[in-house]
């Protein structure tokens, strides 16, 4: 299997405490608002096609970036771009694990990059609470998936310099089924799952081992650099 897709999937898988803190709201008033009447069953289907649409976005956005970086590219024949481009991808997995070890916050700032976006797509996404029926959550996921992010954006640089829209979405993709287990669980209601993923040993590998692959990845974009 590519090592960027272990990557994506690994970074979904422990930074996903992070998409608790930034989701876990609406995917819990998805699934288990008190005050809703509907049956577990719907309820399980609104936590599934909530999901569903956010990787669905997930996978649009990474298509998007990656095949405009590899259309650029092909055209001006800078193979360079991509290699130092990677090296930034490399930077910010090597931040991200700083944020998900809680030794450094700078990777947030990231996220003020989407407020303009958000601004009005969020009235949209508000418009379609509450979800009554799971094809209703679907659109609702996939306009969440928009939210700034300095997680996703992270990932985003990944799908930048995957080589191609295909990629690009495959990546993404990879990344959000990463995230799946702890909003599944937290959508409906398993918090014991989600107990261990905001633990503090827990953050503290998942920051080391971001932080390893990062430097790994880093390395690797720097001995592209020196053959070319």
């Amino acid at each position: 299997m590519n090592l960027d897709l272990i990557g994506a999937f690994t970074v979904g898988l422990v930074g996903s405490a992070h998409c608790i803190g930034m989701c876990g709201g609406i995917a819990s008033l998805v699934a288990i608002d008190p005050s809703s009447s509907l049956t577990t069953k719907t309820k399980l289907g609104n936590t599934l096609g909530y999901n569903l649409g956010r990787l669905l976005s997930y996978a649009l956005l990474g298509a998007l970036l990656g095949g405009a970086l590899a259309t650029v590219v092909e055209l001006a024949q800078i193979s360079q771009l991509l290699i130092g481009l990677r090296l930034l991808a490399a930077l910010l997995m090597i931040l991200l694990g700083l944020y998900i070890g809680q030794w450094w916050f700078g990777v947030l700032k990231l996220e003020s990059l989407g407020k303009g976006i958000w601004r009005y797509i969020s009235p949209i996404a508000k418009k379609l609470l509450p979800v009554s029926h799971p094809l209703k959550a679907i659109p609702l996921g996939f306009l969440w998936g928009w939210l700034p992010c300095g997680l996703v954006y992270s990932m985003l640089s990944w799908s930048i310099v995957s080589g191609g829209a295909v990629e690009g979405a495959v990546i993404m993709l990879t990344f959000g089924v990463g995230t799946l287990p702890s909003m599944l669980a937290f959508g409906v209601g398993a918090t014991a799952v989600n107990r261990i993923k905001t633990s503090r040993l827990f953050r503290t590998t998942a920051g080391i081992v971001l932080i390893g692959y990062g430097i790994f990845t880093a390395i690797h974009a720097l001995s592209m650099f020196v053959a070319h």
